[in-house]
């Protein structure tokens, strides 16, 4: 387990440098006006959630390394949160920094399947409490 968490915590601190370098990168060039096409365009807000997602995702694996030894996971549900992680470690910032539209589609729901999958499966009740269910009041 404890290369496990040290795994985590590598992957928590190089997403940390990743978007700290992909930010620097941005900044030498944000005054541009016309840079990725306009700060309103499609391609520099995708670069820009790119860059976060190195801080969200980095955080995330940061706080399952060092939650690990305190919460009770079974092995094999172990090895799907930590996979799940280190796989939207990787495609979530590449989601946001490959800016062409028809190379996403697919990327952006696998990516997000693997966050949903880590994430769940560290607080099994917590996943419960966040199946949808109708209520009374949706059903008109």
């Amino acid at each position: 387990m404890t290369e496990l968490i040290n795994f985590h915590l590598l992957a928590g601190w190089s997403g940390m440098l990743l978007g700290a370098l992909t930010g620097a990168v941005m900044g030498i060039f944000f005054h541009r006006e016309d840079w990725a096409g306009g700060y309103g365009s499609y391609s520099r807000r995708m670069m820009r959630l790119g860059h976060i997602a190195f801080f969200g995702i980095g955080m995330l694996n940061l706080l399952f390394g060092l939650s690990l030894p305190s919460i009770s996971l079974s092995a094999a549900a172990m090895g799907v949160a930590s996979k799940g992680l280190l796989t939207a470690a990787v495609a979530m910032p590449l989601v946001g920094l490959l800016t062409r539209p028809e190379l996403l589609t697919l990327a952006r729901a696998t990516t997000a399947r693997a966050l949903l999958r880590g994430a769940a499966l560290v607080e099994p009740k917590t996943a419960a409490r966040w199946a949808i269910t109708p209520s009374s009041q949706d059903i008109s």
